[in-house]
């Protein structure tokens, strides 16, 4: 059985029901799956996976959260090549810059991302949801 996580951070809900249906989506496909929050995320987790769901929304000037999901990724950056990566979040304002630009630095660090990503402005309507439950799928399988 495949292990795997999905670690995001959410402000208002919305990016934890994304993660939530990523994390049904893995179970689905037969995975072992958990949700996790950037404070329970560290190096020794990320080695023992098999594959990794990542959700932030989009905060301020379309970036990742600052405080606490940017540093955890960054700092677990290192350890994902050759993991499949998914990543998902919601957004309110803009077009999605946040997720093109995120999607450019996992790339330019070696990142595997075998789905597309799935993004939704506020919050997931059912589509966005089983978006988000075919990415946790597709990343197990």
């Amino acid at each position: 059985m495949k292990k795997s996580a999905v670690i995001y951070w959410s402000g208002t809900g919305n990016t934890e029901a994304m993660a939530n249906a990523v994390c049904e989506g893995m179970k689905s496909a037969g995975a072992e799956a958990v949700l996790l929050t950037p404070a329970e995320a560290d190096a020794s987790l990320i080695s023992g996976l098999d594959a990794i769901a990542f959700g932030c929304p989009a905060m301020g000037s379309e970036v990742l959260e600052e405080d606490e999901f940017e540093p955890m990724f960054s700092a677990v950056k290192p350890l994902l090549a050759g993991k499949p990566v998914g990543l998902f979040g919601s957004y309110g304002w803009g077009d999605g810059e946040w997720m093109r630009s995120w999607e450019d630095d996992c790339r330019s660090a070696g990142i595997s991302l075998p789905c597309q990503s799935v993004i939704c402005c506020d919050a997931p309507d059912e589509a966005a949801l089983d978006e988000c439950r075919a990415l946790g799928s597709s990343l197990v399988k």
